[in-house]
C-alpha cells in the first residue's frame, strides 16, 4: 500500500480522550481491581499502585464510572461518607458494600491524573438524584450536599465537567428502559436541573446508532447536550471465550466500526448539530462481557445458585482469551476514530481492568493483555494533528462473516503530525503476510524515521502469568526509507521527522 500525506491537508484534530476507558462494579474491576486495601500493593488509600503506575504509563486521559448496567440502580448517597450503606445490585445480583464510591473514586483519577466522568442512574433515578450528584461534586459550599461533601473530609470541589444521563436505556435488559418517545423528556428534564447548579458542566445521553431513536432524543433534548453516547461490543459470546478466527475478527474491523459513527454522525448533520455536539463511544471493545443468566429477567423452576450466574464471570478472566486480534482490532478502532476526530471526541475502552480488559490483576501482580499495549503506542506516539491520506495500490483481504462478503484493506494506516514529528499508526490485518507500506510525506523535507512494534510470534500470542508472548519492539533512528515491512498480525507506530 502506498500513503500519501501532506500537513498542509489537515483532516482534524484529535481529542486524547478517545484514549479512554471504562470501569464498572462489575466481578473484579473494582473490588480486587483497583481497589484492594488488602493487597501487598495497596497505598494508604487502598489503591493498587501497580495499577495505576500502569493506567499513568499510557496516559489515561478518562474514566468512566460507576457504570455500565449497574448505575441503572445505584444510588450515589449509600456510597458516601463515614456509614456506607450496601445495596442488592439488581443488575449483576451481588451486594454491593459501597465501600468504593464518589470520593473514592475522583481520588482514583486524581492519583492517575485524567478526568472523571460519572454516568448518572435513568433508571430507577430521579432528576434531582443526578442534580444532587452535581451539587455534592461541584458546588463550593452552597446546598445540603455540597456541605455534606466538606463534612466527609473534601472541602474544595471534585469538579467533575463531563456527565452521562443513562446507560443503554434504549435495551430491554436494562433496568429502567425507555421507549424513544419517553427517554428524550427524561434526558431534557435531568439536564435542566444538572445545569441549573452547573452550567459549565458537558452532558452526554444514551444513544444509539439508530436515527429515529437519536432524532427523537436530539429533538426533545439537543440543546442541552454537548455528548451523545453509542457503545459497540462485536464478537460473539456463547460461551465466555469468544474463540473467534483472527481471520474473521479483521473483517469486523472496517466496516462494522464506522457504521455507528457514521449513522449518529448523520442524524447530527440532518438537524445542524455536528458542530455542537460530539459522539462520545464511551463503551467498547471486540468482545462482550461474560455474564450468563444477570441481566435477562425470568421464571425458573428452582432459585438460580451462584454457579448459575456468578461463577462463569471468571471465564473473562483467562488471559489466553486475549491475543494479537484483541490488540489488531482495538487499533484498527483508534484508527477510525482519529479519522473521524471531527465529531468522535471520546471513546471509552470497556474495561480498564479485569473482565476484558487491558490490565489483569492477581495477587503477586499485574499482566498487560495485548490490547494494554495498542494504548501505550497511540497514546505516547501519535500526534495531535490528523492528515487526510490517499491509498493507493492497497492490497485487500477477503473472507464471509455470518453470511455477508466482505473485503478490507489489508493495511490500515492514519498519519499524524505535531511537534516536527509525523507519526503513522499503520495495523496489519493480514494473518500469514508481511505487507510493505510507501510512505510519502509531499513537500515535507524528512530524514529520520524509526518504528514501534506490537507483536508476537503468531496471532494467538498472549501474555498471563509469568507468561509474556507480546511486547513492543522499538527500532533504532536510522535514515528515512519510503518502503516499511510491516510483520504479519502487527501493530505498528512509525515515527518520521
Amino acid at each position: 500500500m502506498k500513503v500519501t500525506s501532506n500537513i498542509k491537508s489537515v483532516l482534524g484534530k484529535a481529542d486524547k480522550k478517545i484514549y479512554g476507558h471504562f470501569l464498572e462494579h462489575f466481578h473484579r474491576q473494582v473490588y480486587g481491581g483497583v481497589f484492594d486495601p488488602d493487597s501487598k500493593f495497596a497505598d494508604n488509600d487502598g489503591f493498587r499502585t501497580d495499577i495505576i503506575e500502569a493506567m499513568k504509563k499510557i496516559n489515561v486521559p478518562i474514566i468512566r464510572w460507576p457504570g455500565g448496567c449497574f448505575v441503572s440502580s445505584y444510588h450515589w448517597k449509600n456510597g458516601i461518607g463515614k456509614n456506607r450503606i450496601p445495596e442488592f445490585s439488581k443488575a449483576w445480583r451481588v451486594e454491593e458494600p459501597n465501600l468504593f464510591g464518589t470520593d473514592e473514586y475522583v481520588k482514583l483519577c486524581k492519583k492517575i491524573g485524567c478526568e472523571p466522568y460519572i454516568c448518572t442512574n435513568a433508571g430507577t433515578g430521579s432528576p434531582e438524584e443526578m442534580s444532587d450528584w452535581v451539587e455534592y461534586c461541584n458546588l463550593d459550599d452552597k446546598g445540603y450536599w455540597a456541605k455534606n461533601r466538606i463534612s466527609n473530609g473534601y472541602a474544595e470541589p471534585h469538579n467533575v465537567k463531563y456527565w452521562s444521563i443513562g446507560n443503554e436505556n434504549y435495551g430491554s435488559w436494562e433496568i429502567g428502559a425507555w421507549s424513544s418517545d419517553q427517554w428524550g423528556p427524561i434526558v431534557r428534564e435531568s439536564a435542566k436541573m444538572m445545569l441549573k447548579v452547573d452550567s459549565t458542566i458537558e452532558l452526554s445521553a444514551a444513544a444509539l446508532a439508530d436515527p429515529s431513536w437519536n432524532y427523537r432524543l436530539l429533538r426533545d433534548a439537543g440543546k442541552y447536550l454537548r455528548w451523545i453516547s453509542i457503545h459497540c461490543y462485536w464478537a460473539e459470546n456463547f460461551d465466555g471465550i469468544n474463540t473467534l478466527d483472527f481471520s474473521k475478527v479483521v473483517l469486523l474491523s472496517d466496516k462494522s466500526i464506522s457504521d455507528p459513527i457514521d449513522k449518529a454522525r448523520a442524524t447530527l448533520t440532518t438537524l445542524g448539530l455536528d458542530k455542537k455536539i460530539r459522539i462520545a463511544f464511551d463503551e467498547w471493545n471486540l468482545r462482550f462481557w461474560y455474564h450468563p443468566r444477570s441481566l435477562e429477567s425470568f421464571y425458573t423452576d428452582k432459585p438460580l445458585t451462584e454457579d448459575d450466574y456468578l461463577s462463569p464471570r471468571d471465564l473473562n478472566d483467562r488471559n489466553q482469551t486475549y491475543t494479537m486480534s484483541d490488540a489488531v482490532f482495538s487499533a484498527c478502532f483508534l484508527n477510525t476514530c482519529l479519522k473521524n476526530c471531527d465529531i468522535v471526541g471520546m471513546a471509552c475502552f470497556s474495561p480498564i481492568v479485569n473482565t476484558r480488559g487491558a490490565i489483569f490483576t492477581y495477587k503477586d501482580g499485574i499482566v498487560l493483555r495485548p490490547s494494554y499495549y495498542v494504548f501505550d503506542l497511540f497514546s505516547n506516539y501519535m500526534k495531535d494533528n490528523i492528515l487526510n491520506s490517499w491509498k493507493w495500490e492497497s492490497e485487500t483481504l477477503e473472507g464471509e462473516y455470518h453470511g455477508r462478503q466482505i473485503t478490507v484493506d489489508a493495511v490500515d494506516a492514519v498519519v499524524s503530525y505535531g511537534d516536527g514529528v509525523f507519526a503513522v499508526s499503520a495495523v496489519n490485518r493480514d494473518e500469514n503476510h508481511s505487507h510493505v507500506l510507501e510512505l510519502d510525506m509531499t513537500d515535507t523535507p524528512v530524514s529520520l524515521m524509526r518504528i514501534h512494534t506490537l507483536n508476537g510470534q503468531d496471532a494467538n500470542s498472549y501474555n498471563d502469568v509469568e507468561k509474556t508472548e507480546v511486547s513492543v519492539k522499538t527500532s533504532e533512528w536510522i535514515h528515512f526509507k519510503k518502503s516499511v515491512t510491516l510483520e504479519p498480525h502487527s501493530v505498528n507506530i512509525i515515527e518520521i521527522k
